[in-house]
């Protein structure tokens, strides 16, 4: 047996109440790193995922972001982000979201992220199509990069090879477009582009948890979604993101440096 696209998006609901009914409140906030941060919302939101997933699939394979790996059998599993853009909610800014992704073999089969203080549901299953509450989107139709409007994030580690190189393409995409967002939250900017509000994404040095779920909305959108080097397989550390619709897929990729 395995899970419906109607599970994750009940599961992932309730876990999306948690950030609703926490949000603006005073938070037992620690930290991973000078950019990484925890709350308790994370924590209870994760909980409860997982609770949901072992009742029904107890040897089920589950990769979550505070937890790490909880060992199953590794052709079906789980990518939980229980919430993605905590700095952002720890200061108050409503840009944040719960993620979570199904995969059986490392073939992403369900996507679902929800942005409950917007409530924007993000859902998609191979081969079904991706919807933002229930009405199907696409991916932007922008051709090229001057007309573009793109996305990105930074590394937590700012001084390694993937963060200067970071800032090395933030300037030249800068420059080549009506220019780059960096918003908090990759599960978000990978619906974003989904849903064709950003016409482009990447990200050098990524989680798989962050991308598991918004990789396959982007395609199923109609859009590119790999590793900046072209690869498919997204979920294979260490990760990072390329995403667009295919015409700018190749212009973006091309300049990151993978021809």
């Amino acid at each position: 047996m395995q899970p419906t696209l109607s599970d994750a998006i009940q599961w992932v609901s309730e876990a999306g109440e948690i950030l609703r009914r926490g949000f603006g409140l005073r938070h037992d906030i620690q930290s991973k790193g000078p950019t990484d941060l925890v709350t308790e919302i994370d924590h209870q939101s994760e909980a409860l995922l997982v609770k949901h997933i072992l009742q029904r699939f107890p040897t089920h394979h589950i990769i979550t972001e505070e937890s790490g790996a909880l060992n199953g059998e590794s052709d079906y599993c789980w990518y939980i982000d229980p919430m993605d853009g905590t700095i952002n909610y720890a200061h108050g800014l409503p840009l944040f979201c719960v993620s979570l992704a199904f995969a059986v073999r490392g073939k992403l089969q369900l996507g679902v992220i929800y942005d409950p203080y917007h409530n924007e549901l993000f859902t998609a299953e191979a081969g079904q199509g991706a919807a933002l509450n229930g009405k199907p989107i696409h991916v932007s139709q922008t051709s090229h990069l001057n007309h573009a409007l793109l996305v990105t994030g930074l590394p937590h580690n700012l001084e390694n090879s993937a963060g200067k190189s970071a800032f090395t393409l933030i300037e030249k995409f800068t420059l080549l477009t009506q220019g780059v967002r960096r918003l908090g939250s990759a599960a978000l900017d990978l619906c974003y582009v989904a849903c064709g509000r950003l016409d482009g994404f990447y990200e050098l040095e990524i989680n798989h948890y962050d991308l598991a779920a918004g990789t396959l909305i982007v395609r199923e959108a109609g859009g590119l979604a790999t590793r900046a080097n072209g690869e498919a397989d997204v979920l294979t550390p260490p990760c990072s993101i390329l995403a667009a619709n295919p015409a700018l897929y190749r212009e973006m990729r091309s300049i990151i440096g993978y021809n």
